[in-house]
């Protein structure tokens, strides 16, 4: 989801921005850049970034300041991991913002929750199901790719939510009438778009993702 960040009172946008910008400062200095000695890789990279870019685009408007899209972050996140997913996500949303006139409020806002937030989110499930579960290829699949990407949505699309609710810029009561009741049917795509990005790559570019290896997740299962 993306929001108008006018919506937001001036110290929520400056304590957005502000976390917006260590984040993307250790994104930056924790970046594997050398894996961009490789120009496969860094082809990936820059292909996967203008996805991003053009799945942005198309969004639906479901309030006045308030819009729904696909996020997509779930599979950049196990594609390249936290570091280099804010950066592809960061320049993504640039371009967005610059398309769209959007100006540098909306870009900091927009970026840590609908970019941050989920990469995060993300990669800390990762973590959580490496540990817990076993590693078979189903199980990053299904669990690591289509329950988390919806998972990640819901938890994102809330966030936004209670954020307008105690910006005062809408009721709960309104938004609990108008969006809430959607999220089921939108972030069900959510699942399905990210599952079936890690399926089709595990299974003809498993060198694509950096979190997917045949060693762990298929030899000997």
């Amino acid at each position: 989801m993306t929001v108008d960040s006018t919506l937001f009172p001036s110290f929520l946008n400056w304590l957005v921005g502000m976390l917006f910008g260590i984040s993307l400062i250790a994104a930056l200095r924790m970046a594997p850049w050398k894996r961009f000695r490789d120009a496969e890789q860094l082809h990936v990279f820059l292909g996967t970034t203008v996805a991003l870019l053009l799945l942005w685009h198309m969004q639906a408007n479901l309030k006045p300041g308030l819009s729904y899209h696909l996020l997509g972050l779930t599979a950049v996140t196990l594609m390249f991991g936290w570091s280099l997913a804010v950066i592809a996500a960061s320049i993504a949303l640039a371009g967005v913002c610059i398309n769209t006139s959007a100006g540098l409020d909306g870009f900091v806002a927009n970026a840590m929750v609908a970019g941050v937030v989920p990469i995060t989110l993300s990669h800390i499930m990762l973590i959580l199901i490496r540990w817990y579960l076993p590693k078979q290829f189903f199980v990053y699949v299904l669990v690591n790719g289509f329950l988390t990407a919806g998972l990640v949505g819901v938890v994102c699309g809330y966030l936004v939510t209670w954020m307008l609710v105690l910006s005062g810029a809408y009721s709960f009561v309104d938004l609990d009438r108008t969006v809430l009741a959607l999220f089921p049917l939108m972030f069900l795509p959510e699942a399905f778009l990210n599952g079936w990005v890690l399926v089709v790559l595990v299974v003809f570019r498993p060198h694509w993702v950096y979190s997917f290896s045949d060693e762990q997740y298929l030899k000997g299962k």
